[in-house]
């Protein structure tokens, strides 16, 4: 049998009133990268030919960031949800991105723009599940305690999965069940289209569940299985500040355990925020309450902090920056910066050089 190709719609139409907010929900950073493209940087880890993502709510906001940010080996195609009737309408809708040619040697990866915190291990395992039990369609799930608010996942005898029953039609033994949906799937893409058309909004919402595919599929004769993830963590999904804020401390922690895996030095790492995209060398060293925003390179020996913010700044071997703020600066090597000083947007300040307490230095266009 040929080899099958890997593609995937990324779920990103909705327009997430619970974050209150102007700026769409799939574009809300996280360790100062939008939340969706940490979503994308997962996948471009595993072997996904095409992305599709399906955008709604301001989508040419959410397609322009990503236009000018995702990974840049990532063929991405844009489809737009025009009436938000639910996530199989959305799926529906996300596969007229994908070329008609080998759907019958592909499978499909979906899930939903705002899960951050998986892993691109994941998605391999759940893929490689997928296809070594050579299923219809494989669902991601997580056992949790306290399962209120998830889709409840229902096995028949023989255990594959019959059908995903949401809160709001489960009933009280079906609430009961503690292995819950992730929303993250991946699908035999052959069967898929056909599935989708067999939909039915008869539910509590009165919209198309992508769920009840599972239902459809399991009746057919279809063969549904699920890999239950071992942290349930990954598959958090962020609908609000307050999961924004539990989302950012977890990928944080991650963050700050890579570095100092790879010889970086943290005083407190509780007290110490580096974004995504920050670039460290080893033998750095960061005091407690560092905050490394944007694009940031500090050079191997380099001492940061205590309580010292630098957004987009580079920072040479050796140097040392106490207590300060420096912004889209740079900082030669073995320099020295502080306490107290502040290197305002486009500053240099060249190797070797001291610029002492309470000091503003400015560009040299200013």
């Amino acid at each position: 049998m040929p080899e099958r190709r890997l593609s995937a719609v990324v779920l990103a139409a909705g327009e997430g009133t619970r974050m209150r907010s102007e700026r769409p929900k799939p574009l809300h950073l996280l360790c100062g990268r939008p939340m969706i493209l940490h979503v994308l940087d997962a996948m471009a880890e595993i072997d996904v030919h095409r992305v599709v993502v399906v955008v709604g709510h301001r989508g040419e906001w959410v397609t322009k960031t990503l236009v000018q940010l995702a990974p840049p080996t990532m063929e991405i195609e844009f489809v737009e949800q025009l009436t938000q009737s639910g996530t199989g309408d959305a799926l529906a809708v996300g596969l007229t991105g994908l070329p008609d040619d080998d759907d019958e040697v592909e499978d499909v990866v979906v899930l939903p723009g705002d899960t951050p915190l998986l892993r691109p291990q994941t998605l391999a395992a759940l893929v490689r599940a997928h296809r070594a039990e050579d299923a219809s369609a494989t669902l991601l799930t997580a056992v949790v305690e306290n399962p209120s608010g998830y889709g409840r996942i229902v096995h028949g005898k023989d255990g594959d999965v019959a059908r995903v029953v949401e809160e709001s039609d489960a009933t009280g033994e079906e609430k009961a069940i503690d292995e819950v949906n992730t929303s993250i799937y991946c699908f035999r893409r052959s069967i898929l289209a056909p599935t989708l058309r067999r939909l039915s909004p008869a539910n509590a919402q009165g919209e198309y569940y992508l769920t009840d595919a599972v239902a459809v599929l399991s009746s057919a004769g279809y063969r549904v299985r699920s890999l239950v993830l071992p942290d349930s963590m990954e598959a958090a999904g962020v609908n609000d500040r307050a999961q924004l804020a539990v989302a950012e401390a977890e990928l944080r922690d991650r963050i700050n355990e890579r570095w100092m895996r790879r010889g970086v030095t943290m005083w407190d790492p509780e007290r110490t925020y580096v974004d995504a995209q920050a670039h460290l060398e080893a033998d750095v060293s960061l005091l407690p309450g560092v905050i490394l925003r944007g694009d940031c390179t500090v050079g191997a020996g380099a001492e940061i902090g205590p309580n010292s913010v630098l957004p987009d700044t580079t920072v040479g071997e050796g140097a040392v920056v106490t207590e300060s703020v420096c912004t889209r600066a740079t900082v030669g090597a073995g320099a020295r910066i502080g306490p107290y000083s502040v290197l305002e947007p486009g500053a240099e300040v060249p190797a070797g050089a001291v610029i002492g307490p309470h000091a503003v230095h400015r560009s040299p266009d200013a």
